[in-house]
Formats: structure tokens, C-alpha cells, sequence
């Protein structure tokens, strides 16, 4: 079975002890793509450098809510120049997260907004970050362009309401560990309602680690994980549902 891996951060210090076997242990179980997400200035730097050295591994570059205030002329215009690269195929993680808090939601809004317009410029898919803040986020997407086929909600959190409106707008859906939980029967039954064409598996290493290995760091091997719980609750087999996602993979990250 091949699988990509839409969404890790593999530059992290997690993995500096061990990065190699990491990616062995990924490629074994048939991860043949990871997508390493750029989350602020620095991280961007590091994800292209990182998909620059591995063949098997590209980069987004973005600034993800934490750190809005960092967003500004010089930081954006870093972000184009890394965007350059061949190796990188999107923008994000961006978004709005209402749940932490860690930057005004003004000031969000605003980094949002302008990296969404990054986007535009670039003719680069979008990565998004959203949490507590699904409403907005779609109000703000609504206003910016028409992003339908070209936006990934990275590590679905929401429930049925929110499905329903993202899939009005034939936008891409990441689903990663949580869907694993024992608590997360409202992001089990929001997959369910999701078409197939629009469905991507991600792992967001080194968080939010699938059972049975959770409490561990987490890693693209567990994946496998991931894809057999989306296949059993779409009803088709993990061979198919992997045949599938990573179709949609290859679609929206142009690979």
C-alpha cells in the first residue's frame, strides 16, 4: 500500500536523534511522500532545507496563529522567496486558532488574510489551521477568493455542522490520530459524511499520536494506523482507502 503523509513536522528537535531511522521506518510501511509543514519563519527555513535533502519529502511554508504577530512585509516576502523552491508545494499552516489564544484574533484575522493572499499570488494550495474558529475561518475564506479545490482543513477537529459547510465549498479535509480517540465520535462521523475525493491522511508528527502507541511521540510509520481506522469507518478496505487518499494527495500537492 502507498501512502503520503500530508502534514508532519519531521524538522522538529523530536527528531534529531533519530530522524533517519524515522523516515526508514515510514518508508517500510509504504509512506512514499511526506509533506513537512512550516509553522513559523524558522520552521519554514528548516522544512525546505529538510525537503531539499530527502527526495521523498517537500515542504509548506507559513506562519502558523501562535505566531501572527511575526507576520509582516519582511516575513512574507521570506516566505515567497522559499516558495521558490520546487520542492515546496503549499502555504500554511495558516489559519485561526480561538482556542489557545496566543496571539489577539485581530491580529490572526490579519496574518490570515495576507498569507492567503500569498497564496493567490503564488498559485499555491493552502494549508489551514483552525481551531475554535470555524465560522470565522470560513467567513474569511469566503471573502478572500474561491479557494474550492485548492484548501486543506489540516487536522480536522470539528463536527457534522462544519462538515457539511466545508464540503459545500469542495474543500480538501486532513484527518490524523484523533480519529483514533475514544472521544472523537464527532470527527468519526464528520469522515463518514465526507466524499472520498476530497479525504487526505495526515499524522501531524510528532503530535496527536493514534492509538495504540498514543502518549508516544508520534511519526509517519503510524499512519497505518490511521488509514485502516479511515477505512473501517468509510466502510472499504485499507488498500483502497490508501489507493484513494493518496490520489487526492498527488492532486491538490501537484507531485
Amino acid at each position: 500500500m502507498r501512502l503520503i503523509d500530508t502534514h508532519a513536522h519531521l524538522d522538529f528537535d523530536d527528531y534529531n536523534q533519530d530522524r533517519e531511522e524515522v523516515f526508514n521506518r515510514a518508508r517500510k510501511i509504504g509512506v512514499d511522500k511526506i509533506v513537512n509543514i512550516g509553522a513559523d519563519l524558522e520552521g519554514s527555513r528548516r522544512a525546505v532545507k529538510l525537503a531539499e535533502k530527502y527526495g521523498d519529502v517537500y515542504a509548506s511554508v507559513g506562519i502558523h496563529p501562535h505566531e501572527a504577530d511575526t507576520v509582516n512585509e519582511k516575513s512574507l516576502a521570506e516566505l515567497k522567496i522559499l516558495a521558490s523552491s520546487p520542492k515546496v508545494k503549499a502555504i500554511g499552516e495558516c489559519g485561526l486558532d480561538f482556542y489557545y489564544d496566543n496571539s489577539p484574533r485581530k491580529i490572526q484575522k490579519e496574518a490570515f488574510k495576507k498569507q492567503l493572499n500569498l497564496a493567490l499570488e503564488l498559485k499555491l494550495p493552502v494549508v489551514i489551521h483552525s481551531r475554535e474558529a470555524a465560522a470565522e475561518t470560513l467567513e474569511i475564506l469566503d471573502q478572500t477568493a474561491d479557494f474550492a479545490q485548492n484548501l486543506i482543513f489540516h487536522c480536522y477537529a470539528y463536527g457534522l455542522e462544519e462538515i457539511e459547510e466545508i464540503i459545500k465549498r469542495d474543500y480538501y479535509v486532513a484527518f490524523g490520530g484523533l480519529i483514533t480517540f475514544n472521544s472523537a465520535q464527532p470527527i468519526r462521523d464528520a469522515l463518514k459524511k465526507m466524499p472520498l475525493n476530497r479525504i487526505l491522511l495526515e499524522t501531524d508528527a510528532p503530535y496527536l499520536t493514534p492509538a495504540p502507541h498514543r502518549g508516544k511521540r508520534n511519526e509517519p510509520a503510524y499512519l497505518e494506523h490511521i488509514v485502516n481506522k479511515a477505512a473501517e469507518i468509510k466502510q472499504i478496505s485499507a488498500e483502497k482507502m490508501g489507493e484513494i487518499t493518496t490520489e487526492n494527495a498527488e492532486r491538490i500537492y501537484n507531485f
